[in-house]
């Protein structure tokens, strides 16, 4: 029985073929789109599958060539190429969306969603549909968006369980301000770093742990390190695909409609996608030795309580706040 990483394998080589047939394509409207993951993470596969789809049913008149793993630089450096007009749509973190828009910042704050059904309930609304629009003065819009997972602790040797075993411990953080001030508040020392550069950290004493999803542990091989996971889940930060107004432009009115529907059916494949590897990544964990604990994640979010008031002074964060504490998950 195949595993789930040789079904990822596999799509993923088939993606390979179909964008070589893409370039070839006497298209009419020829775009890039940047994914700093490798080929074979959940959301380049169904990447692949929003561009096969666009492809298809717009008769081969748009098409979509994938520039993945981080090839044409880094989330931030891709962002400023989508505003030149080097690059037409890529997929992003809302964390570094916010160094063009403080209102995506919110989507970084600690505890902003009570739990993944309500994460996703939120992000399938009106509340998400609103936020695509709120980028369209940096030069671009939001398409849809994809789970990136619950960012929890993980570490060498001491377990989190509470904030005061923070105490002392370098953990890297994403360039981030809100992840920054969050791990300071918590009692830690924050310690941005590039995701690559996490694995030496750890084994050369750099840092003492990082917070990221499972996966982290399990494809990047951080637990071969870190032995310890401590479910906090203090942040679930969606990505976003993101297609520059000078693309959008290039459309029209009907191939935006398909776009717009290509890039949501990709967003329901991943979540099932997604699902299976945070599973698949969980029962890997155990089996490289790494023990799991599910602290009370209560003094955590007193902590940083203050973060959240931070940026709560802004309006439109604080909208946003206001907006997503009240839907309710089923």
């Amino acid at each position: 029985m195949k595993t789930l990483s040789t079904k990822f394998a596999i799509l993923a080589a088939t993606a390979a073929v179909s964008a070589v047939t893409a370039g070839a394509a006497d298209a009419k409207v020829r775009l890039k789109l940047a994914n700093a993951l490798a080929e074979d993470h959940p959301t380049s596969v169904v990447l692949q599958q929003f561009a096969d789809e666009v492809e298809e049913r717009t008769d081969g008149e748009v098409v979509f060539r994938l520039f993945l793993n981080g090839v044409l630089g880094s989330e931030r450096e891709v962002l400023e190429q989508l505003q030149n007009g080097a690059v037409d749509v890529t997929r992003v973190s809302a964390a570094n969306l916010e160094n063009f828009n403080p209102v995506y910042s919110a989507f970084t704050l600690p505890y902003l969603f009570g739990s993944e059904a309500h994460f996703y309930k939120v992000m399938d609304g009106e509340t998400a549909d609103m936020i695509y629009e709120a980028s369209a003065e940096s030069g671009f819009k939001g398409l849809t968006y994809f789970d990136s997972g619950a960012r929890s602790f993980y570490t060498k040797s001491q377990c989190i369980e509470t904030p005061a075993d923070l105490e002392g411990q370098k953990v890297r953080v994403i360039n981030s301000h809100t992840s920054i001030r969050m791990v300071e508040l918590m009692g830690g020392i924050p310690t941005p770093m590039p995701y690559g550069d996490i694995y030496t950290s750890l084994q050369q004493g750099v840092i003492d742990g990082a917070e990221n999803n499972p996966t982290a542990l399990t494809l990047g091989r951080h637990g071969e390190v870190a032995k310890c996971y401590s479910l906090d889940e203090h942040q679930r930060i969606p990505d976003f695909l993101v297609m520059s107004n000078r693309a959008l432009d290039k459309l029209t009115d009907a191939q935006k409609a398909i776009v717009k529907e290509a890039a949501a059916h990709a967003t329901e494949a991943h979540r099932e996608i997604w699902a299976a590897a945070v599973d698949e990544a969980m029962e890997q964990i155990a089996e490289m030795g790494v023990t799991v604990v599910e602290p009370d994640i209560e003094p955590f979010r007193a902590k940083v309580a203050p973060l959240v008031e931070e940026y709560g002074k802004d309006p439109q964060v604080s909208a946003l706040i206001e907006a997503i504490g009240k839907v309710e998950a089923d």
